[in-house]
């Protein structure tokens, strides 16, 4: 949502990933959003990889749901016309698949676009990323950075040390973070700071009505509606597993305002690899904070190939995140209906 609405962000396509849950219920989902936050008509879903580069799928039912969007209400089924208008094909009808769709958007900006780079922004595992970083290394010059939510410092979600996100793929995030390409990681040190608090569900819910604590007020729109009902969802599963009491992160959402905002952000470039071979601690983000390896300033395989975000302005982005739902609520399709 964020990235269709914002002013500064042209957003090219979105390719979907096996992740919070299958690859198929993924891309549905992806589609499903893209009608539903009015983007582009030429802004498609191209479906990507449905299992990691080496190890077995893991999916998230327990925070996500079984569909990757728990708890959701007013988005159109994945069978609806403009849902199924949402996906890339050929003129054959087949479909036009990640690795295809992002070389040849990246290609199209760099190269008739007068050399516009492309941000690439992750927020699931990197699998769709790292195939596209092997089959088309010639396309580096055309990315300015590749910005990522995952991983953690010294703190992991899905096991001790690892995040889900890099747990799911760690081989595919080694791949990116060897690019010779700037990476950005916002990692859940960060992403756990930006809680949506009752205040701030109640604002997004119905932005004209003084907030009761403990009293969330009726949602003024549908598209308000949807949002918030993922957002419960999330709170409650985020309550119960992890403890949350205050409300849930906002994860993903972060890796947007930060290509739109980075001034938002207080970060510091560091060497970061991931554990691929521990018994408890594969998919770590291991982070050089002591500088122990010897690396040159150039992105990538040998030298200090990452920022890594240490802190967000909460307050600024959650203003940013209400402004892009008030954008949103003036176009959606699901307000038109409301009508």
């Amino acid at each position: 949502m964020m990235a269709c609405q914002l002013e500064d962000i042209k957003l090219l396509g979105v390719s979907s990933v096996h992740g919070n849950a299958s690859a198929d219920c993924t891309a549905n989902n992806t589609a499903r959003c893209l009608h539903a936050f009015a983007a582009p008509s030429d802004v498609l879903v191209y479906p990507g990889a449905c299992k990691p580069l080496l190890r077995p799928t893991k999916h998230d039912p327990e925070i996500h749901g079984e569909d990757g969007l728990g708890g959701v209400v007013g988005l159109p089924s994945a069978d609806s016309p403009e849902v199924q208008a949402r996906f890339a094909r050929k003129v054959d009808g087949s479909l036009i698949h990640a690795i295809e769709g992002m070389a040849t958007a990246i290609k199209d900006a760099w190269r008739n676009g007068a050399g516009h780079q492309v941000s690439v922004v992750s927020s699931g595992p990197m699998t769709n990323i790292a195939l596209f970083i092997s089959v088309y290394p010639s396309l580096m010059e055309a990315v300015e950075q590749f910005v990522f939510m995952g991983g953690g410092v010294g703190v992991g979600n899905r096991s001790a040390v690892a995040e889900f996100n890099i747990m799911c793929d760690p081989e595919a995030a080694q791949i990116v973070l060897d690019a010779p390409v700037k990476t950005v990681m916002i990692p859940i040190n960060v992403t756990h700071t930006a809680i949506v608090t009752s205040a701030i569900h109640s604002r997004l819910r119905s932005p004209h009505l003084p907030f009761l604590d403990g009293v969330l007020a009726h949602p003024s729109t549908n598209l308000r509606s949807t949002l918030s009902s993922v957002i419960s969802f999330f709170a409650g599963t985020y309550k119960s597993t992890f403890g949350f009491d205050q409300g849930p992160p906002l994860h993903d959402a972060l890796t947007i305002t930060y290509v739109s905002h980075p001034e938002f952000f207080r970060a510091q470039r560091f060497r970061v690899d991931v554990e691929l071979h521990g018994k408890h601690t594969a998919g770590e983000t291991v982070i050089d904070v002591w500088n122990y390896r010897i690396c040159d300033d150039s992105w990538g395989s040998n030298g200090k190939n990452c920022v890594v975000a240490q802190s967000v302005q909460v307050d600024q982005f959650f203003e940013l995140l209400l402004e892009c739902v008030s954008r949103c609520d003036a176009i959606s399709p699901l307000n038109v209906q409301q009508q």
